[in-house]
């Protein structure tokens, strides 16, 4: 083999190492950035990109996807001096490869310091309360302020989460006292105002039964009065029919009369409570004897007072008097 061929051969391979030298393949989700004698020129997106050999170099590779740093456990001194244990997580992704990888060295170490720094401040400004019970305001005031803070780093912070919060020992305790005497607490109100409602329907129920009593004695008050007043038209009209019966001359009306008015009399001395012994004549004959003689009086003045002499027996009757029967 000759010069000429060893010389061609050569060439040849200096090309393949040349054209090796200049291609980069870049993967998908990753950024490379070139440097020329030290110095940054450009960057290289995904895909085959050419560089010039032997002078141009890549300088960083850069992850440009979305990642993820834990954020370890740290003690904080919240306002009201309770110390608590808290960590977390913080989501972050490169926008500017260049910016990400010459503006800050260590770009992890920085953006967890600076996050675990804004959790102490976030969380030292607030009392154990609103600790426990305000994490979405807590992350939002976080991405809020760290977010700013690494912007000039060509990073952006997605995503800040805290993930537990560890009151000590003793604290815990105290915070399960503290609920238990505020759940007996309400307990209690919710007894008081039980008692109180019942109460209040009670007297309701009260009141509506009197008011409903008083409505009733009223409507019976209603009944009986006129219930009274009918007896009374009625007691008024039989002795206006009675007292024209005997105007008209008909003994047989007021025997009927004054024979009603002595047996309710009787009736109602039989019916007295303290009445014990009754006297009455022994013969019934007496009793129709003595309506009689009433009825023969009644009948003499009218009989004077009317036709101006004196009316023939009636019908039934012996001497004038009553039949036995009891007319």
């Amino acid at each position: 083999m000759d010069g000429l061929s060893i010389t061609l051969i050569g060439v040849g391979v200096l090309l393949v190492l040349v054209v090796f030298a200049g291609a980069k393949v870049v993967p998908q989700g990753y950024a490379y950035t070139v440097e020329r004698f030290g110095r940054y020129t450009r960057t290289l997106t995904p895909g085959l990109s050419l560089i010039v050999p032997f002078i141009d170099g890549i300088g960083r590779k850069l992850n440009m996807m979305e990642q993820v740093l834990d954020v370890p456990h740290q003690e904080v001194i919240t306002r009201d001096n309770a110390t608590v244990t808290a960590n977390g997580v913080t989501f972050y992704q490169i926008l500017n490869a260049a910016a990400a990888a010459y503006e800050v060295a260590q770009l992890e170490h920085a953006i967890l310091n600076l996050t675990m720094t804004n959790i102490r401040s976030v969380m030292g400004s607030m009392d154990l309360d609103e600790l426990l019970s305000n994490r979405d305001e807590i992350n939002a005031r976080l991405l809020r302020v760290v977010d700013a803070a690494v912007e000039p780093w060509g990073v952006k912070i997605t995503r800040i989460e805290i993930k537990d919060i560890d009151p000590p020992t003793n604290l815990v305790d105290s915070m399960a006292r503290q609920m238990m005497a505020e759940r007996e607490k309400r307990a209690l109100i919710l007894e008081s105002e039980g008692k109180r409602q019942s109460a209040i329907l009670e007297a309701e129920g009260q009141k509506q039964s009197q008011v409903l009593e008083a409505e009733g004695r009223r409507e019976a008050a209603f009944r009986d009065a006129e219930a009274r007043e009918r007896a009374a038209e009625a007691e008024a009209k039989a002795t206006q029919m009675v007292s024209e019966a005997i105007a008209a001359g008909d003994v047989q009306a007021i025997n009927y009369f004054v024979a009603n008015n002595y047996i309710k009399a009787l009736e109602g001395l039989a019916k007295s409570p303290n009445q014990k012994v009754l006297m009455l004549p022994v013969e019934a004959a007496n009793v129709i004897g003595a309506l009689g003689g009433i009825a023969e009086i009644a009948r003499e003045t009218f009989g004077d007072g009317g036709s101006g002499g004196s009316q023939p027996p009636q019908r039934g009757t012996r001497g004038g008097r009553p039949p036995s029967a009891g007319a």
